[in-house]
């Protein structure tokens, strides 16, 4: 399993290079905190969304502390998908270490 820390996923997208980036919570999580650019697609939902994402684009996966997102991050690799992080620490590490403004839970 690939990872990607918050410092790393927050160089990239200052740069503009940063991949996709799938938050896997539920929409009241979502709601109350987010890493701007997020996509939310429930790791609930994930037999629907994961048909729709793309073999070669490059995706991050990221939930409250990264175990949801590790889960779907596993379930895309067995996939055939060979371009996705889990994003250590999740949003909580986010808030801790990137942005103090992203409310923590």
């Amino acid at each position: 399993m690939q990872e990607m820390n918050v410092k790393e996923l927050a160089e990239r997208i200052k740069a503009g290079s940063a991949p996709l980036i799938i938050d896997v919570r539920e929409s009241n999580e979502y709601a109350y905190a987010r890493i701007p650019g997020a996509v939310l697609k429930p790791l609930g939902d994930f037999r629907e969304w994961a048909q729709e994402l793309d073999k070669d684009q490059e995706y991050v996966l990221q939930c409250h502390t990264g175990s949801r997102s590790w889960q779907a991050a596993y379930l895309l690799e067995r996939m055939g998908f060979m371009k996705v992080y889990n994003l250590s620490g999740g949003i909580e590490a986010w808030s801790m270490h990137v942005d103090a403004s992203v409310p923590r839970y």
